[in-house]
């Protein structure tokens, strides 16, 4: 069944909704797990966004994730292994209509794409031109392609990497 792309303006219950998922998150995931951040667009109070949080776990050792896919599942979620990316595991959830409400993103600490996504973050919390213009982009393409979540995708696609760019930079800076 093909997803409907719509974005929302922000709304303040996806803090809270990452507070409450994340905790249930770290339970299922035991002490193998270092941290867990709230990250995509439902984290930048700013701007629109599909309306799934998206979490990026740091682990210990990323293989043992696999042995908690079962306490993982229990609280919803679907593994999908790296999906894509190496190095990750992922895990998507649906609330009872079938509409998708969570991502986990899990990675080993030290991981560059911990880095990078939380760089990403960072960078559009600090620069509001950016976040608006991310947010205007979102909201285009979502009208443009309100059933084909691939050409929305593909049409961020510039923009995000134009913008992990900038805040590779802009955190090198930064830490100067």
């Amino acid at each position: 069944m093909p997803r409907k792309v719509a974005v929302d303006p922000h709304n303040p219950r996806w803090a809270e909704m990452f507070a409450a998922e994340s905790t249930l998150v770290a339970q299922a995931l035991g002490p193998n797990m270092v941290a867990v951040h709230h990250i995509g667009s439902t984290a930048i109070p700013t701007i629109h966004a599909k309306p799934i949080i998206d979490m990026l776990v740091e682990v210990s050792d990323l293989g043992a994730v696999d042995a908690r896919n079962p306490a993982i599942e229990a609280l919803g979620y679907e593994p999908r292994g790296e999906f894509g990316i190496p190095g990750r595991r992922f895990f998507r959830k649906d609330d009872q209509a079938g509409i998708r409400t969570h991502h986990i993103h899990a990675f080993a600490a030290g991981d560059p794409q911990v880095k990078r996504h939380l760089a990403f973050r960072d960078f559009l919390l600090a620069n509001p031109h950016w976040a608006r213009q991310y947010s205007e982009l979102k909201r285009k393409l979502a009208d443009a392609n309100p059933d084909d979540i691939e050409r929305y995708m593909d049409g961020k696609d510039a923009f995000i990497k134009e913008v992990d760019r900038m805040a590779k930079a802009w955190r090198t800076d930064s830490a100067v």
